[in-house]
Parts: C-alpha cells; sequence; structure tokens
C-alpha cells in the first residue's frame, strides 16, 4: 500500500470518525433541545390560559356561567362592565363600628316602614354622608366599571386578540368548553380551556412529540397544557400547578 493511499484512508477515517462522533452528540441532545423548547413555549401558553381562567371567573361574577368560547370572554372584555365592592373604614376600630350601629338604627328608627334593599340603601346613604362629615364608620360601595378598566391593568403586554389563539401552532384555536353540571344536588359551573401538545409544539420534532403524548398518556394526564374541568369542579386549577 502506497503512503498516498494510506494518508487518504486515514483522512477518511478521520471523517467517519467525526461523522459519529457528531452524530452521537446531535442524538443525544435532540430530546434535551426539544423539552427546552416545550418548556419554553409551555410558558408562554401558561399564561394565555391563566389570562383566560382570569376574565372566565370575572364573567362569571356577572352572569352566573362561564363563557363557553374566547370570543364571548373578548367581547366582554372590551365592552362588559362589573362590580367593584371597596370598603370604608376597619372593623377594627372600635370608634367606627359603634358610630356604624348608632347611624344604621337611628335610620332603622326614623323609617319604620323600610325592610330589605330599601333600609340597607337608606342606611349606606347615611353612612357614606356621615363619612364625607369626617365621621368614622364602616360601610362598603359597590361602583360599576368597566372590565378593560379593572382587569390586566398592570399587563402593558396584554393582548385579548391573542387569548383565541395557541401560541406557535399557526393560527390554531384554545379550545374550550364551558356546562352547568350536577353535583350532590346543585347546579355548578365549570369550563375547561386546552392547548393540546400537538399545536403548541408544531414544527418540532414529531416523534418527540408523540413521544410526549403517550408519556402524558401513560401517567393519566392530558397531552397538553388544560385549565379548569368540565369533568368535575377543580377550583379552576391548570394541570400545570
Amino acid at each position: 500500500m502506497s503512503k498516498t493511499v494510506k494518508i487518504i484512508i486515514e483522512i477518511a477515517l478521520a471523517a467517519v470518525i467525526c461523522f459519529l462522533v457528531w452524530a452521537i452528540v446531535k442524538s443525544v441532545q435532540k430530546p434535551v433541545q426539544f423539552n427546552k423548547e416545550v418548556a419554553a413555549r409551555s410558558q408562554v401558553g401558561i399564561q394565555r390560559l391563566k389570562d383566560i381562567r382570569t376574565l372566565q371567573v370575572a364573567f362569571k361574577s356577572v352572569n352566573g356561567r362561564f363563557s363557553p368560547c374566547v370570543d364571548s370572554l373578548k367581547m366582554f372584555y372590551e365592552g362588559g362592565k362589573m362590580d367593584i365592592v371597596m370598603q370604608i373604614g376597619s372593623h377594627d376600630d372600635s370608634l367606627a363600628v359603634a358610630n356604624t350601629e348608632a347611624i344604621k338604627k337611628a335610620v332603622q328608627k326614623a323609617n319604620p316602614r323600610l325592610k330589605g334593599t330599601e333600609l340597607n340603601a337608606k342606611q349606606a346613604l347615611a353612612l357614606a354622608e356621615a363619612y364625607k362629615a369626617g365621621q368614622k364608620v364602616v360601610f362598603s360601595t359597590v361602583t360599576e366599571i368597566p372590565v378593560r378598566d379593572t382587569l390586566f391593568r398592570n399587563r402593558p403586554d396584554f393582548c385579548v386578540d391573542s387569548l383565541k389563539y395557541i401560541p406557535f401552532s399557526g393560527g390554531m384555536e384554545t379550545e374550550m368548553e364551558a356546562i352547568i353540571k350536577t353535583v350532590s344536588g346543585v347546579q355548578v359551573p365549570l369550563f375547561e380551556a386546552r392547548m393540546p401538545y400537538k399545536a403548541l409544539c408544531k414544527g418540532l420534532d414529531n416523534q418527540l412529540r408523540i413521544n410526549l403524548d403517550a408519556e402524558r398518556r401513560d401517567q393519566n394526564k392530558y397531552e397538553g397544557l388544560q385549565v379548569g374541568s368540565i369533568t368535575a369542579p377543580n377550583n379552576n386549577a391548570g394541570n400545570w400547578e
């Protein structure tokens, strides 16, 4: 074997070895990078599901039920109103409590025919006037204000339009359902919003995503991100919590 041929063979072997090392490293790093990307995407998805939950809770406080779709949540956010309760004074202030009881009794004595809501409204007005006059009292006020002026005020990056879509999915929509279910004889409003990994992981290695779904199924877990449940009340928890 000539020296030239020997050198060529050695170079070829070195190239093969380098390729095999590169292939091994890549095969090891591939699932690591996949998991990192899934975690990063999940954080974006989780924030959107948390925002949906916040809107759903507010929607229910006004309508007595949850919304079945993101579009109605958007309408609620952009044009809806909700009551905000603000407490004046403190129940730990004995003077304020004493003044409050005295004013209530005085109103009731002066208006013996008033009962229920009418009496409460009259007492609330008297307490408000006493507060304006500088007296220490304890009472609550209810103010109706636009939803968008209440929720997400400290979130300059909040975009209600984005809640409809699963991030990184190319426009696939967030899956959502809302029902009223009888639980122990009581009608309970429930909702569920989902972002399957099949959509959230779009563009990533499909086999690794299939393996992830299979792993979740083996653990009896949903194959993706989910908040709330229409199967049973779970305090609107997310499956990442």
